[in-house]
């Protein structure tokens, strides 16, 4: 039901909402004039940090994969140039903590901590990132040895410890919160998906509704005291049609609807009215009413014709969605498009067919949350990729539009990292997302972009897709 067009689309929208207020992750800098205590805590904070980077790098699982090396906690230290630095010292010196790191590490893939990780239904979630917190506290910091070759450290104080280790709660500190933001979006993302399933199922039983409503409408014309012939014999064709008693009487359907709630999205009566008279002044309707006989089959077509061109195109059901749910009205070209193939569906079959799961397979439901840990992950060096390819002569990295610049990083995010998905699919996805939400020029200067970095990426053996 949730295709990749939709999740695409959704995911631009999240990030970019996310990237302009994102707060980056730093360890903590040296402080202003500091004194000699100060030297020895923030030099000691430095080495610990780099000990646990080594100790990551040392526990290694089946094909030689380090997992704790992925957790991004693991990965923002190593970003950082004053850590890389050190790394590189450490490389051509004795790294004083590498005896300890070993042995530690060992420890760490021996204990329960570790076991639970591995074990992780969820990972990359914020859950999984607070063992490097858990490890620090009852692994690293408790240890004898550690604590032994920091009391023989040049201008050793029990205070500047103590300084290092409130350095280490505020770097975690800082780590949550900048990882807090990467979790709320795929939230975001998830519940935006739960939303648009269940657009799906409020669109089916719209029907259903309006049904009953001029249901009701005939039963209270019958009992007009100076009711008309009209009024005491109507054509009941409308209400009868066989679709929406499919519809009404599913089992399926009905669970679903007893779950959300039938009447939470269309319980505006001034624009459920406004809807069927819509309908009922509609050449569709008309057309339907005058048909010597209808059966199953025209049934359905009479909803199909009427979803598309008559309920899809309303202003007050628009604005109705919009106030429902800021997710929606973005929502409704391609969950529409499923509800009619829907409807197609019941007519070949005469019957409905049972819910649709809410993505193909599982490599769908996994995309969106791949793709937005790809952006969040390597935002900076896709917008380098970017910034290079630019002909300066004719723009200015500076000048571009945020929502082309997030355009492009999501497209490059989904070609290098997901090899399956053809590369000119991908290019075309995302031109077609920038006509929807950019500017007029934005699709001509996405794929013109996007070729140039692709072609660059391509020369730097970046990029193993084929150009053709």
């Amino acid at each position: 039901m949730i295709n990749r067009v939709l999740i695409r689309t959704k995911v631009v929208q999240l990030l970019y909402s996310y990237l302009l207020v994102e707060r980056r992750f730093a360890i903590e800098s040296m402080p202003a004039n500091p004194t000699r205590e100060k030297r020895f805590a923030h030099g000691l904070y430095l080495d610990v940090l780099c000990m646990m980077s080594e100790i990551a790098d040392n526990i290694t699982g089946r094909g030689g994969v380090s997992p704790l090396a992925n957790t991004r906690f693991i990965k923002r230290i190593k970003e950082d140039e004053t850590i890389k630095s050190l790394l590189r010292k450490y490389r051509m010196i004795d790294f004083p903590l590498s005896a300890i790191a070993e042995r530690l590490a060992r420890e760490v893939k021996d204990s329960g901590l570790y076991k639970k990780f591995q074990k992780s239904e969820d990972p990359g979630s914020l859950a999984d990132e607070r063992i490097w917190q858990e490890i620090f506290k009852t692994i690293i910091l408790p240890d004898n040895q550690l604590s032994k070759a920091i009391s023989e450290r040049e201008g050793y104080t029990l205070a500047g410890k103590e300084r290092m280790e409130e350095m280490m709660d505020q770097t975690f500190s800082n780590f949550y919160s900048a990882a807090d933001g990467k979790d709320d979006a795929v939230k975001t993302l998830r519940m935006s998906m739960d939303k648009a399933r269940e657009l799906y199922f409020r669109l089916l039983w719209l029907p259903v509704q309006l049904v009953q409503l001029r249901d009701r409408d005939i039963d209270e014309a019958r009992n007009r005291y100076l009711a008309s012939d009209a009024d005491r014999n109507p054509s009941l064709r409308f209400v009868e049609n066989e679709f929406v008693k499919t519809i009404a009487t599913n089992e399926d359907i009905d669970a679903a609807m007893e779950g959300l709630g039938r009447n939470m999205t269309i319980d505006d009566e001034p624009m459920m009215r406004a809807l069927l008279r819509a309908i009922m002044e509609s050449e569709i309707y008309k057309e339907y009413m005058e048909f010597p006989v209808t059966d199953f089959t025209s049934d359905c077509d009479f909803w199909r014709k009427i979803y598309k061109n008559v309920i899809f195109v309303n202003e007050y059901f628009l604005e109705a969605l919009e106030d429902k749910s800021v997710f929606w009205n973005d929502d409704l070209d391609t969950i529409g498009t499923f509800v009619i193939k829907t409807v197609k569906r019941i007519a070949e079959k005469k019957s409905f067919a049972g819910i649709m799961a809410t993505y193909k397979d599982e490599e769908d439901a996994m995309f969106g949350r791949l793709l937005v840990d790809a952006v969040i992950e390597n935002h900076e060096t896709y917008r380098e990729y970017i910034n290079a390819a630019l002909d300066t002569k004719v723009w200015e990295a500076d000048r571009m539009a945020y929502m082309d610049v997030v355009i492009m990083m999501t497209a490059l995010a989904e070609i290098l990292n997901f090899p399956k998905i053809p590369l000119t699919v991908s290019i075309n996805e995302y031109v077609e997302i920038a006509k929807s939400y950019s500017t007029r020029k934005s699709p001509q200067f996405v794929h013109g972009v996007l070729a140039a970095v692709l072609k660059k990426l391509k020369e730097n053996g970046v990029l193993v897709k084929s150009l053709e």
